[in-house]
């Protein structure tokens, strides 16, 4: 991908802005080498010249959004028959077998689709957690890194694994699981190949084992060590489901929350995907670890999975962060739909004082950011990097819309008109802006290698 642009731009005078920490800057934002160096408050002008600009008065501009928790793979098995209308052990049970034929094209095609759909959407981090390790895709790990390097997009990638497999009591086929020792030299080899440890780091690595019906206490407990030792992030799936919370009683004789502090893994370098059947008791534990949670909207409700107790969460201390979770339990990967989806949500549990569409906007922008353990993206201030997504309101849905920012989220925003990642360019005019890839072309081979996946049962 362009290097930094070096010269000084300034996004003027936005229609709408959200800055996610309550800094004015309704004159706009000044760019520089990858990096936010002044915003510029209402009716101001830049400190310092600037070299261009780029008029934003048609425009709501956020932070880029931040996707906590997602499986690209998936893309490829979106609306897929045999697991429509499946709570989450069936859902899987049905979908394992397919997944479990993955070839390497089939990986870097939906990987590249998946970023591609997620930047359109206004997305500029996301975070994906792989675990699919058959013998044709030992290499995971490198597929994602050279999509992600092709898309320009700020990625944190996750070295998911399974090893606990039907024979040994486990959910996944045996023919998709891995022996504790293969998982764990090359987690290794990928922290010490690719994780970043600088200010604006495109490409972090977090180690995780899937969930606990997929891996042993043996790994859990290894893989906790090896994070401690290279100072990476943990993740995994925890209490989605109350099936995964009878399994947890049955096969180690506590419950999640239990389990996951036996192994080692209750505190603040751990984020878990969904985190929905908690007590109130475990919200307090998992407040007083400062543990993160990726609150996945979409796909709690496609597999009737529950409701997170996200405020709760955040009140006793929690990290509350937003993910569109894999695209086979949501069959998309749209962040700006999905603060939405969280704000309609959780309008359920919360009354409409309480959860409002800033609350939405903040979990996917500051919220997700300190959820993967980032101080460097999720808002708007000099110094942090420059991501930014920018939204037009001249579609139907907006017309009559009295409050911008509100109506972004409220008449149901589903595409970005502009992006930027790191200083650059990602999104312009609402298409993707890659010298080096062909949307049409790429949706093609993607549409080819989801039939070929399906046809290979």
């Amino acid at each position: 991908m362009s290097q930094l642009l070096s010269q000084r731009l300034w996004i003027k005078n936005p229609l709408a802005i959200f800055t996610a920490n309550g800094l004015d800057a309704r004159g706009g934002i000044v760019v520089e080498n990858g990096q936010i160096v002044e915003l510029v408050a209402n009716g101001a002008k830049p400190q310092h010249a600037v070299d261009n600009t780029f008029d934003a008065s048609s425009l709501v501009v956020t932070p880029g959004l931040i996707n906590t928790h997602h499986h690209l793979y998936q893309t490829l098995t979106r609306a897929f028959p045999a697991a429509l209308n499946k709570p989450l052990f069936p859902w899987l049970q049905a979908l394992y077998p397919v997944w479990a034929r993955l070839q390497p094209d089939m990986l870097h095609a939906a990987t590249t689709l998946g970023l591609s759909e997620l930047l359109l959407s206004g997305c500029t981090t996301v975070a994906d957690h792989h675990y699919l390790y058959p013998q044709a895709l030992t290499e995971a790990m490198d597929i994602q890194v050279d999509a992600a390097n092709k898309m320009g997009a700020r990625v944190m990638l996750t070295r998911g694994s399974m090893s606990l497999g039907e024979k040994d009591g486990g959910l996944p086929p045996q023919q998709a699981v891995q022996t504790d020792q293969q998982i764990l030299d090359d987690c290794e080899r990928v922290i010490k190949q690719y994780h970043q440890r600088d200010h604006g780091a495109m490409i972090q690595v977090a180690l995780a084992p899937c969930s606990p019906f997929s891996v042993t206490s043996e790994l859990m407990v290894a893989a906790a060590k090896m994070a401690k030792q290279h100072d990476v992030m943990l993740h995994t799936h925890l209490a989605e489901t109350h099936d995964e919370n009878e399994f947890c009683l049955q096969r180690f004789g506590l419950r999640p929350l239990d389990y996951l502090e036996s192994v080692g893994w209750l505190h603040d370098k751990v984020w878990l995907a969904h985190g929905i059947h908690f007590t109130e008791q475990e919200i307090n534990r998992l407040g007083q670890a400062k543990v993160g949670i990726a609150h996945c909207p979409s796909s709690n409700m496609i597999l009737s999975s529950g409701l997170c107790q996200t405020l709760a969460l955040e009140r006793a201390g929690a990290k509350v962060g937003l993910a569109v979770d894999g695209s086979a339990s949501n069959d998309g990967s749209n962040m700006i739909q999905e603060v939405r989806q969280a704000l309609l949500l959780n309008r359920l549990h919360y009354p409409a004082n309480e959860m409002g569409h800033i609350d939405a906007l903040r979990w996917a922008t500051a919220g997700s950011a300190a959820v993967l353990g980032r101080n460097d993206i999720g808002s708007l201030a000099v110094g942090m990097q420059a991501d930014i997504a920018m939204f037009k309101l001249d579609e139907c849905r907006f017309s009559g819309a009295h409050d911008a920012l509100a109506a972004l989220i409220l008449c149901g925003a589903y595409k970005a008109d502009a992006v930027m990642v790191a200083g650059q360019w990602r999104v312009k005019n609402a298409e993707i802006v890659n010298p080096v890839m062909d949307l049409v072309e790429l949706q093609f081979r993607h549409s080819q290698c989801a039939m070929r996946l399906a046809q290979s049962l």
